[in-house]
């Protein structure tokens, strides 16, 4: 069974056949089931990224046994869950008189993994009940409910449907910290359209280095109005796509390829891109015509930044470390600073954002890039342009860094965005002339192809 609400791209397709790295007297799937489960845990109880859980050669050792089908579907079951958790959880709950105990954290996850095969994905319902019963009995912490999760789900498998029309409204949309941030700063009703979207993994987005509409063309998609290309959800593998060999276009969020187009023409300039890595912005830069110097401080990033330069045919001086200590005297015409930041604005592509971040992590960063802010600063010529953004959709790394960086320095002023210059994202450019997108904003004719990350960028220049 398939249900529609929340679901999150297009069906999984898998045969519950491997038995590959599982004992023989193991049911085929459990240990995929088993590692799905861990893995929650571990992001929603540790706040462990999932990204780094999922890593090919150093994510987590249970998961980089399994064979390649089934890290696929552990991976599609983790992120489907992460995008519907307050959903599933609301639906759990209404299928218990009682809420579950405390204690019953391990049980709590086992289900999630359950009803999300259940309630999202194209896996049979009978196979994703006995696994989870399997999971509880194999688990000496869950060991007790084995029969109370054989009930829920078994009739959350025939009520599927009406109990998520049931919960639809229940659910937050998140951890209170998250939603309160976004109600407070954006109002309930954009904030809820923000939590909705939040629900469906992000379109695919290229920056091209020309001819944007022939690209289109060519790959089924359309121009949105960042001037990127947006393809449909069944566009293939990304490398085996036409142009990718021959380095006519890289991937990059929509949004994500404002800030570099917010300098102008900067052919001939020195430009600097601090926090450069994995370099879609570096790329812009460098196709525009920049001479660009990408800092980082990850050697490992700026290795791969170079590999997606050659494949790009661009040159791009790179130098590792804190650009505050290894730029030395250097100034440049144009310099982009954008900076580490909660990552409020990639929930889509991020689910699990919201549960291995806080309030807290929040504040930390927001201190951390208004010193980067001040030290970027110095590195622009006289006359010369900065551009600052990041995608967090918290203002406190946005606009009331910004303004409070105004407030104190005179030797820079802002440069107001015009929102004539951006037709079809007008309402992103603030009454300050900030730049400011949600994942509500640039919408489409289905939850998958609209959106866009969240961003803020503005405009310096240095007196």
């Amino acid at each position: 069974m398939v249900l529609s609400a929340g679901k999150a791209g297009q069906p999984l397709k898998r045969q519950e056949t491997s038995t590959h790295a599982q004992p023989s007297n193991q049911k085929p799937g459990l240990a995929t089931r088993q590692a799905a489960t861990r893995l929650l845990g571990a992001v929603i109880d540790r706040a462990i990224s999932l990204d780094g859980l999922l890593e090919p050669e150093n994510g987590n050792a249970t998961y980089r046994a399994l064979p390649p089908a089934d890290q696929s579907l552990v991976r599609a079951i983790l992120l489907t869950a992460l995008r519907n958790l307050p959903v599933l959880d609301a639906a759990i709950d209404a299928m218990v008189d009682r809420k579950l105990p405390d204690g019953a954290r391990s049980l709590r996850h086992i289900l999630i993994v359950a009803a999300t095969q259940i309630l999202f994905l194209d896996i049979p319902d009978r196979a994703a009940v006995d696994l989870a019963v399997e999971q509880t009995h194999a688990d000496p912490r869950s060991r007790r409910f084995a029969n109370l999760a054989n009930a829920v789900l078994r009739r959350l498998s025939r009520e599927g449907q009406a109990v998520l029309e049931q919960v639809k409204d229940q659910a937050a949309g998140g951890p209170p910290w998250l939603v309160d941030m976004l109600q407070s700063h954006y109002g309930k009703e954009h904030a809820r359209r923000i939590l909705d979207a939040h629900r469906f993994a992000p379109p695919l987005d290229l920056t091209v280095k020309s001819d944007a509409a022939g690209w289109a063309e060519r790959l089924g998609g359309i121009v949105v109005a960042t001037g990127s290309v947006r393809l449909p959800a069944a566009h293939g593998a990304i490398p085996e796509l036409e142009g990718f060999d021959e380095g006519a276009w890289w991937v990059q969020d929509a949004a994500a390829s404002i800030p570099a187009r917010l300098f102008g023409d900067i052919e001939g300039l020195a430009v600097a891109d601090l926090c450069a890595a994995p370099g879609g912005k570096t790329a812009q830069l460098a196709a525009g015509g920049g001479k660009v110097t990408a800092f980082d401080l990850s050697a490992n990033r700026l290795r791969r930044l170079g590999e997606n330069m050659d494949r790009l045919g661009l040159k791009v001086e790179t130098i590792v470390g804190d650009f505050r200590k290894t730029a030395g005297n250097r100034t440049f015409d144009a310099v982009l600073l954008d900076t580490p930041c909660s990552s409020t604005g990639t929930i889509r592509r991020h689910p699990d954002v919201p549960w291995t971040k806080s309030a807290e992590d929040v504040a930390k960063l927001a201190s951390l890039q208004a010193d980067l802010l001040d030290a970027a600063i110095g590195l622009v010529k006289s006359g010369g342009k900065l551009v600052f953004a990041n995608c967090s959709l918290d203002p406190s790394e946005g606009e009331t860094l910004m303004k409070a960086c105004l407030a104190k320095r005179d030797d820079v002023e802002l440069v107001a965005v015009d929102p004539t210059d951006w037709p079809g994202l007008e309402e992103a450019i603030t009454k300050e002339g900030f730049f400011r997108t949600t994942p509500a904003m640039m919408q489409g004719d289905t939850p998958e192809t609209s959106g866009l990350d969240g961003f803020f960028a503005a405009i310096l220049r240095r007196r």
